[in-house]
């Protein structure tokens, strides 16, 4: 049986750790090997997690997690398979080597699959600085989640909580493949996040705040997360309904970061290489405002999405996916790249029981040269966006609708808070007449600021 150590014991010993999980995943690579796979890597993965939930005072849940999961992918020509176990026993593991093997020899081919040819893996990753040494108890964790929920609930007009949460975490990623790549990855994450009700009765409000980063000392104050969230809250009590009309919209940065997302989705290696993205024959077309750049910076350091290497072991490097508004970048994994004759970006991302695929790090929209202010100081009547609902994204066409609620412009200034509204348009006009704002803040790893776009269709009332 499997014997998971204390997080602070883990901590305390990484090194000695990762050398030992390396050591048991060449073992198990040459042991594929011997078991007739043409090439094999390994993915391991070891996670420590402490969180603590609170509600009106009271403390509602306190969690531990402890897990190990390992992953081995091989090749058997081009025949890939991938089985994954929680059991490090010697039994377990020589059965999942037998396993593996077997399915590889019973799959279909895939032209595309298969390791990273050696020339193309990393030599020497960079140090992001991505491991917090300190290691919070409970009490630690119920501090911050207090600080929030109070200060939340002092907040004039908050008649209820939903609760505060508080969390830590401690993963080690390591990989090892029969191409040469060997590696072990520690990062830790600690998180904040709160939830209030303004109003009673059928006049109630809800919002929140949440805040997340790999050191500690790099969160805000719980309490001005928890002041942010309650004044939200409050801001939304009796929303209006408005006419539907043709009008600027312009996104609050915790909304503007979905456009980002459905940016993102059209230029996955897989939608490039099937054609079922609306931005497939754009590359080198100028497709935002050309005031736009778009960057992926997978070496910020202590960022949220930060890898010195990518989950096939090539090394990541920042890249302007969007330059003066032109798109100058696919994300692609290898097997994609190889579908599109294309050299891999290093944007592989993978968990132990899947294969890779393409996706950003530290992705954002650069601030632009106005405020917020600015931005709606010239809108008659618009639409500030604050929350998003639903999915009415079509990936082939860029047709795009959307529920939401914020406030409505009226004469340059923030009016009153509207709900029960979907803002509908399509993506390809929407990227050309994005205009960003000056208030770009690194907070969720997927990060804008606030945005504008014009000619947007909002069907209220």
């Amino acid at each position: 049986m499997t014997t998971i150590p204390t997080a602070a014991a883990t901590l305390a010993s990484a090194g000695d750790l990762a050398d030992a999980d390396l050591g048991r995943m060449h073992r198990l690579i040459a042991a594929a090997r011997a078991g007739g796979a043409d090439a094999a890597d390994v993915m391991m993965q070891r996670r420590h997690g402490l969180s603590v939930a609170r509600r009106l005072g009271r403390v509602e849940n306190l969690e531990r997690a402890e897990s190990i999961d390992l992953g081995l992918r091989v090749f058997v020509g081009r025949r890939q398979a991938i089985c994954a176990t929680s059991d490090l026993s010697d039994a377990s593991l020589a059965h999942l080597v037998e396993r593996a093997c077997t399915m590889a020899r019973l799959l279909p081919e895939d032209p595309h699959c298969g390791l990273a040819e050696p020339e193309l893996v990393a030599a020497n990753p960079v140090d992001l600085d991505m491991t917090d040494a300190v290691v919070p108890d409970a009490d630690a964790l119920l501090a911050r989640a207090a600080a929030a929920e109070d200060a939340a609930l002092a907040v004039a007009g908050i008649t209820n909580s939903e609760g505060a949460e508080a969390s830590w975490s401690w993963t080690s990623t390591a990989l090892a493949a029969s191409n040469g790549f060997s590696r072990a990855f520690v990062r830790t994450g600690s998180a904040i996040s709160v939830s209030v009700v303004a109003g009673e009765g059928t006049a109630m409000e809800r919002d929140y705040d949440y805040a997340s980063a790999v050191h500690a000392r790099d969160l805000p104050d719980p309490a001005a997360i928890g002041r942010a969230a309650g004044e939200r809250a409050v801001r939304r009590l009796g929303p209006r309904k408005v006419a539907s009309a043709r009008v600027p919209v312009i996104y609050h940065p915790r909304a503007a970061r979905s456009l980002l997302s459905h940016f993102v989705a059209a230029i996955t290696g897989a939608a490039v290489a099937r054609g079922t993205t609306f931005l497939k024959d754009k590359m080198g077309q100028l497709v935002f405002a050309d005031a736009i750049d778009i960057i992926d910076d997978p070496w910020r350091r202590r960022g949220l999405r930060s890898r010195p290497v990518d989950a096939e072991g090539i090394a990541s490097e920042r890249r302007a996916l969007v330059d003066k508004g032109v798109l100058r970048q696919w994300l692609l994994d290898l097997r994609s790249a190889r579908q599109l004759g294309l050299p891999p970006t290093g944007h592989s991302v993978r968990s132990p029981s899947s294969p890779p695929a393409a996706a950003p790090s530290n992705l954002y929209i650069a601030a632009g040269t106005v405020s917020p202010a600015e931005m709606w100081a010239d809108v008659q009547d618009g639409l500030y966006v604050t929350d998003l609902m639903g999915f009415g994204v079509n990936g082939v066409t860029g047709d795009y609708s959307r529920g939401a609620s914020g406030f409505w412009i009226s004469g340059g200034q923030i009016a009153f808070p509207v709900s029960e509204l979907t803002v509908s348009g399509n993506l390809i006009e929407m990227f050309r007449s994005l205009t960003a704002a000056s208030d770009l803040e690194f907070r969720y790893g997927i990060d804008s600021p606030t945005l504008r776009v014009d000619g947007l269709t909002v069907a209220g009332r």
